[in-house]
């Protein structure tokens, strides 16, 4: 496909993403099957920038000084891809295929290159220009996120909130977590060479591949023998950490309660060493059918998985755990710059869903957790909503447990380094939870808290 055709082509998926609120997968998903002519190459260049398009939708369209899909893909070529303004020119005239010539209005949005990070102030007759460098200013709109989300997201960052959450509209590395219940880490990372990967300084068993173009298909990591062989999982760093709260559990009873697809659930199983026993359940049986082949592949061998299918409960369990890990349904609006759609999607009636269900989801956990025991608290989100003020509710009835140092229990895993300690730090809670956001660790944002039931 030509450019002409492929502007024309994201443009056409962000007017379906806007008028059905469907998944941004599903609207790129609905044109390959109605445009089948398009080869990977097309598919993978236009799904780069409809996604860009949506990192940066309120900026997009502030220096553009409208919203519409054409304005989004136009301004994401222009100040993200750095297209030059007459080859941009060009293919959007070019028929048949080009969206259509650029107005005279849209060519000198383009052409205003440093608009969006400008703060000189205009000659008294340019009044629209002055008008976007003013709305550029405005937190929601140079961190890009939704503005109803505005006083939430200030209650977490303050003055920062702009600065954090440009962080979230950036592209994603690709991180993996090197598995030592199959290799050694320095093996498995010398087997990634392919994919150039490099270790992460922060944890023993992390490697990262930097993010790719975004207009190139990422790396083939699932199809290379290292990966085959159960030697590396892609596991975002944020959440490697976050199974690392469950400390040093070689030998324990471990009760992974949310166990979704198994990301976590089988780097739990590598800290336990195929010792004691690993429990994964999830109140969704459709999750949990990923994990029964990740598991063997991954050589996790002390794991029953108990699904609700089977009728396979966890009465028997009841405060007998020495970690219940619970990595609760929420947001995710720590995934946005993997997932940029979600941020456009989520509405206040969604976040207050959550907050009931994280509630729920606390106490039932809570009585699997034996005297002396552990919960370890996990969400891909960093709302406070969601974190501080779910475990503030529960500790209020909860008198047998209190919250600890989540940094403390991570470094018993065994797992992290000396970097990954001073990197941490500064992620540290007043409450004793570990905040990652990508603008700190190059990470999905993560909240883990780890609460201890009295002996």
């Amino acid at each position: 496909m030509r450019l002409s055709g492929r502007l024309s082509a994201a443009i056409e998926i962000l007017e379906d993403f806007e008028a059905r609120r469907v998944p941004l997968k599903t609207a790129i998903a609905d044109w390959s099957r109605s445009n089948r002519y398009a080869g990977a190459k097309d598919r993978a260049w236009i799904s780069g920038l409809c996604l860009d398009a949506l990192r940066r939708r309120n900026s997009l369209a502030a220096a553009m000084g409208d919203a519409p899909a054409r304005a989004l893909v136009l301004a994401a070529m222009r100040f993200m891809w750095a297209k030059p303004l007459d080859d941009l020119a060009e293919a959007a005239a070019e028929e048949p295929h080009g969206p259509g010539a650029l107005s005279a209005e849209e060519a000198a949005s383009l052409e205003a290159r440093d608009t969006a990070v400008s703060s000189s102030p205009c000659s008294a007759g340019d009044v629209r220009e002055e008008e976007k460098r003013l709305a550029l200013r405005k937190a929601h709109i140079a961190g890009d996120f939704p503005e109803w989300l505005a006083p939430h997201i200030t209650r977490v960052f303050g003055d920062e909130a702009a600065t954090v959450m440009a962080a979230f509209a950036e592209r994603a590395d690709i991180d993996l977590r090197l598995n030592t219940l199959k290799t050694a880490p320095g093996k498995a990372l010398a087997a990634l060479k392919p994919v150039k990967a490099g270790a992460i300084p922060m944890l023993t068993t992390g490697a990262r591949i930097a993010a790719p173009d975004p207009s190139e298909k990422a790396p083939g990591v699932t199809v290379i023998p290292a990966f085959n062989k159960g030697w590396v999982e892609v596991q975002d760093l944020g959440s490697q950490i976050a199974a690392c709260a469950a400390g040093d559990i070689k030998g324990s009873q471990v009760l992974d309660y949310c166990a979704g697809g198994g990301g976590k659930t089988l780097a739990l199983g590598a800290l336990m060493e195929n010792t004691g026993q690993l429990y994964a359940y999830d109140s969704d049986p459709r999750r949990l059918k990923p994990l029964f082949h990740r598991a063997k592949r991954a050589g996790v061998r002390n794991l029953q998985i108990r699904s609700p299918a089977g009728g396979e409960g966890l009465d028997d369990l009841a405060g007998k755990m020495d970690v219940v890990f619970v990595d609760a349904p929420c947001t995710g609006a720590g995934t946005w710059r993997r997932h940029p759609d979600t941020k456009w999607r989520l509405t206040e009636k969604q976040l207050q869903t959550r907050m009931r269900e994280q509630d729920q989801v606390l106490e039932q956990a809570s009585r699997f957790v034996k005297p002396g025991g552990r919960l370890v608290w996990v969400t891909c989100s960093f709302l406070m909503e969601e974190n501080e003020d779910r475990l503030a509710a529960f500790l209020e009835t909860r008198d047998e447990f209190s919250q600890k140092q989540a940094l403390d229990t991570i470094a018993a895993s065994g797992l992290l380094t000396d970097v990954g300690r001073d990197a941490l730090g500064p992620c540290v809670t007043p409450q004793g939870a570990i905040r990652i956001t990508p603008d700190k660790l190059r990470a999905d944002g993560f909240v883990v808290a780890t609460l201890k039931r009295t002996g």
